[in-house]
């Protein structure tokens, strides 16, 4: 069974407030007279599901185009966490990884999926160093960014990254039991990018 973790993306999709919103406009119309369709896309590669690439944070970091594939696919394990402002610590104690390199948290703080959340459920710097230090390949949240809405230093970013820690945000998590599945949310090779879009899907094993 697949689970699309992905919101559809379209002009009223949320994006972070003063971030470019996306738009598809026709460049070539078959109803104008041309062979074919040719759609020109604008946006911020920060819109539904995506990854962020070192470069978002981090001046001399890897793009999108550099990042290696293999923590946004395979083996994770879907958590449900009650809100709060933060992911702590003491949300992840006793938290049986051994079947799973990949984390999948949903907060439960975003309602309205067709505006943007500021007061979200972020992942505080302890939790990814601890993530980290224990052997987790991929955090992902259901919520715009790892950071809360007021961070200007990213802290929980850099502890993931310093860590080899995949970072997949924008989630739409509603409605996928808790467990284990297979996950598949590869970037797209864009050259200079701070981030990519992706199709995250979950198969169950």
């Amino acid at each position: 069974m697949l689970y699309d973790l992905s919101p559809r993306i379209d002009a009223q999709s949320p994006v972070w407030p003063g971030d470019t919103p996306y738009s598809c406009t026709l460049a070539w119309s078959i109803e104008s007279g041309s062979s074919v369709n040719v759609t020109t896309l604008h946006s911020t590669p920060h819109v539904g599901a995506h990854i962020d690439a070192p470069f978002h944070f981090d001046a001399g970091g890897a793009t999108a185009a550099e990042l290696p594939l293999e923590p946004f696919l395979g083996r994770c394990l879907l958590i449900d966490l009650p809100r709060a402002p933060l992911v702590l610590p003491a949300h992840l104690e006793g938290l049986d990884l051994g079947r799973a390199e990949r984390l999948l948290v949903r907060t439960n703080s975003v309602g309205d999926r067709r505006s943007f959340p500021e007061d979200f459920m972020a992942l505080s710097p302890e939790a990814a160093e601890l993530l980290a230090a224990r052997g987790v390949r991929l955090v992902g949240l259901d919520s715009p960014s790892m950071d809360p809405f007021t961070s200007k230093t990213l802290d929980a970013h850099k502890a993931l990254w310093r860590g080899g820690v995949g970072i997949l945000e924008g989630l739409d998590l509603d409605g996928v039991p808790p467990g284990v599945y297979e996950l598949i949310a590869l970037p797209l090779r864009l050259a200079g990018a701070c981030a990519s879009p992706v199709r995250a899907v979950l198969r169950t094993p």
